[in-house]
């Protein structure tokens, strides 16, 4: 491509992939949640028991591997488009950390960064906590006088659980999965749309103030999701010639304390529910997630499948985006719309159905913690 006509990721000059992490090992599995529950009084070993279904996979959760496919998609696509951004990749909980990456972004000289987080919804844990660590790595690089540390900036690309280069690699994994299942069983197939519990309380609250999904029970985070799955039913529907196949919003890896409220009907509690009304196979779809991490291959692979096995119910699960070609291009168009927007311009805003394309900059009391709240960088809240 010339570079007279490449577009441009001005004032930006890094992306960073920031994630979740996940042990690569089984000594790793025990250390590894110690770090995602820093701060609850844990004892070792209570993580030991609870990192059981790491050790069913060798320890190994499969989005660290994951990611750095995602990584070398992201980085083919910007170069095969003329998109000169570098791209690295941090995680929250493990290597490669957080801190150590925008060390070593700040180190080659990039100043403004834009971070895309593997969350495609609007929600505590994966929008404002990330912001949290964001904020929390930069306040420790600037007291570490960390060279060039004083002068980065972060940004946060928009959630894009509406964006066609997420949705459509969602609908075409439902209709493969759908295909997995014996013919005579696909017409009155159910489809149950997985995502991670979370607790009502930060469900509700989801979003930004003046969102009407707010003032809903399980705010913006359950409205997002919805809007997510009636995409994908509908374009599910006009593939197959089922227009009535019937769905529901679902939900899996629920944890906390049983007194807490949380999101549910329970992916298993679904799968018993649906085989009592006689539905004849279900197919799981897990949209909440980007890539099958453990959430995914743990708690749909391995315990929801064995529930259907017990019901003798046939399931079969779709596959996430990971990867794919379109979601690296819509990472694109979502940078060089963002880069486009702080340039003063008004870029075109990529978004399927009614819900419209996200905000670029969380506003103040957007997704808040439960309680004890943090500094959140790139946000309206951050002052640099």
């Amino acid at each position: 491509m010339s570079t007279a006509h490449a577009p441009i990721a001005r004032p930006y000059d890094a992306l960073l992939l920031l994630s979740f992490g996940g042990p690569e090992g089984p000594e790793d599995v025990v250390p590894f949640l110690e770090n995602v529950t820093r701060g609850r009084g844990i004892p070792r070993e209570r993580l030991a028991e609870v990192g059981q279904h790491y050790f069913l996979f060798g320890g190994v959760s499969p989005i660290n591997a994951q990611n750095r496919e995602l990584l070398a998609a992201l980085r083919a696509d910007f170069a095969g488009h003329g998109v000169e951004l570098p791209v690295y990749w941090g995680n929250r909980n493990w290597a490669p950390y957080l801190v150590d990456t925008l060390r070593e972004i700040a180190a080659d000289g990039h100043r403004r960064v834009l971070t895309l987080a593997t969350s495609a919804y609007a929600n505590y844990s994966g929008c404002r906590q990330y912001r949290e660590n964001l904020a929390s790595a930069l306040t420790e690089l600037r007291e570490e006088g960390a060279p060039g540390a004083a002068g980065l900036r972060l940004d946060k690309l928009r959630t894009f659980f509406n964006h066609p280069g997420f949705v459509q690699p969602m609908i075409d994994s439902t209709l493969a999965a759908l295909a997995e299942l014996p013919e005579g069983v696909r017409a009155g197939a159910r489809l149950a749309f997985t995502t991670h519990s979370i607790p009502n309380a930060l469900a509700d609250t989801s979003g930004a103030p003046g969102d009407p999904a707010r003032g809903r029970p399980g705010g913006a985070y359950v409205a997002q999701h919805l809007e997510t799955a009636r995409l994908v039913a509908a374009a599910v529907a006009e593939a197959t010639g089922v227009p009535d196949r019937p769905w529901e919003l679902v939900y899996q890896s629920r944890s906390g304390s049983p007194q807490t409220p949380w999101l549910e009907p329970d992916i298993c509690d679904h799968l018993e529910a649906v085989h009592a009304e006689g539905a004849p196979a279900v197919v799981m779809v897990p949209i909440g997630f980007v890539s099958d991490h453990m959430e995914v291959v743990f708690d749909l692979d391995t315990q929801a499948r064995e529930q259907a096995e017990k019901l003798g119910l046939p399931v079969a699960r779709a596959a996430t985006v990971g990867a794919d070609p379109r979601f690296a291009a819509a990472v694109r168009d979502l940078v060089l719309e963002r880069a486009a927007a702080e340039r003063g311009e008004h870029p075109a805003r990529c978004a399927l159905g009614a819900l419209g394309a996200s905000h670029d900059l969380c506003p103040v009391g957007c997704c808040p913690a439960a309680r004890n709240p943090l500094p959140a960088a790139a946000g309206a809240d951050w002052t640099d």
